[in-house]
């Protein structure tokens, strides 16, 4: 059997230690943001600036916007973010691009058959930016219509469910079983040969949590939100 279809086979068991153990959230604190229940064990993470809530006056904070993820020697994935339905999450994502936060980052974890994550400024799931967000998921009390299906970015988190930061995640294949864990906030409109050529090329240096050793990383060149 093919290590794909092996991870295939294991995927639920392993989402909820990749998602889990998505990233750390940055103070340096050693915890693992999650995707999914993996960072059970670990430590919290140490406690971030708590964002706002939704200002009225973020241009993010309503409606539907654009953005194109740059990734180099693959070409770009133009993704779709649903205001509307995750107005936190949206205006996180969009300020900390407009910051040129993640210019020059990574996808640090690539799991064939399920998903890439990417946007860890330490690149190996312990990093985050300066502020966690609360988490826009009904297992914590807000109503998100956002399916994961191919092609949905969401947001990876620790155990804290309002613990994300700044990584984030695009599914390669449909995963239920995410819904109403993790804060879906849009989706990809085109570029999914970007996601499958990633999950297809790039070697990963621990099949089980699907970490990416620092040279055969993904780099971001740029994420641009064009509206």
């Amino acid at each position: 059997m093919s290590a794909v279809s092996k991870l295939r086979r294991a995927l639920p068991v392993l989402l909820a230690v990749l998602l889990v153990s998505v990233v750390l959230v940055g103070c340096g604190g050693e915890t693992a943001e999650k995707t999914s229940d993996d960072a059970q064990g670990a430590s919290e993470p140490a406690a971030e600036e708590a964002a706002p809530e939704v200002d009225p006056d973020d241009p993010y904070a309503t409606g539907v916007h654009h953005a194109r993820i740059e990734v180099e020697g693959y070409g770009t994935i133009e993704v779709s973010l649903n205001a509307n339905v995750a107005p936190i999450t949206v205006s996180n994502f969009c300020h900390l691009a407009e910051e040129g936060f993640y210019d020059g980052l990574t996808f640090h974890r690539v799991v064939p058959g399920f998903m890439i994550q990417g946007g860890d400024p330490e690149g190996n799931g312990t990093g985050g930016s300066d502020t966690n967000i609360k988490g826009e998921f009904s297992s914590n009390g807000v109503d998100n219509s956002i399916p994961h299906v191919r092609g949905t970015i969401s947001m990876a988190r620790a155990s804290d469910p309002d613990s994300a930061s700044s990584q984030f995640f695009i599914m390669q294949e449909d995963a239920s079983y995410l819904d109403g864990e993790y804060a879906a906030f849009g989706s990809v409109t085109s570029g999914m040969e970007v996601v499958d050529a990633i999950c297809e090329e790039v070697p990963v240096a621990d099949e089980q949590s699907g970490l990416v050793a620092s040279e055969d990383q993904p780099v971001i060149t740029k994420i641009e939100v064009l509206d």
